[in-house]
């Protein structure tokens, strides 16, 4: 059996989420997707979706949770720090210096209309990354109608109704939870 690939080491990670955290305008969902399941192989599509999943309901922002939890996962602690670092770094300092040049520009059209463009792209981008997750739901132990309900619930409370999204993982969270919890027992899971 061929070994899965794997950051060789705690430089490796911080490089990898540096560059990751670097591409990711507006949102890094897709970006992290492309690098570490297409580009990088450290997960499976699979591990991706279960693993997003944790880091979206952790309190703080999930590309951060998830980059603790890759991190942690190969080089414990340190490896979990130094994919913080990566993240946070450089765009930390990069962010800084933006919204120094920035102050001088606010009141220009020109920029005000180049941020709002980005906020469809954005969009696209998290669309595309969403269907793209959609074949590891193939695997789901809840199967893939019970999967697409819980997505429309989802997006219909939150796109629609705007109901927070604390209201909305405290309530369908547990029930996803419980009825995947039921199907695997029925299965004979461990």
């Amino acid at each position: 059996m061929q070994e899965r690939p794997r950051p060789r080491s705690k430089t490796d990670l911080f490089i990898s989420f540096t560059l990751l955290a670097l591409q990711g305008f507006g949102g890094v969902m897709s970006v992290v997707q492309r690098e570490m399941v297409e580009r990088k192989k450290w997960l499976t599509t699979e591990e991706f979706v279960e693993d997003w999943a944790v880091a979206q309901v952790l309190p703080g922002p999930n590309v951060l949770n998830l980059s603790l939890m890759i991190g942690g996962r190969h080089f414990g602690l340190k490896g979990a720090l130094a994919a913080l670092a990566g993240i946070l770094c450089v765009p930390s300092l990069l962010i800084l210096v933006i919204a120094i040049l920035y102050a001088g520009i606010e009141h220009n059209l020109a920029a005000q209309g180049a941020l709002r463009g980005m906020g469809a792209v954005c969009a696209g981008l998290i669309l595309a990354t969403g269907l793209k997750m959609v074949p590891a739901l193939k695997n789901n132990p809840m199967g893939r109608l019970s999967c697409g309900v819980l997505a429309l619930l989802t997006f219909a409370a939150v796109g629609v109704l705007r109901v927070p999204l604390a209201w909305v993982l405290l309530t369908l969270g547990p029930l996803a939870s419980v009825w995947a919890w039921q199907q695997l027992r029925e299965r004979g899971a461990p």
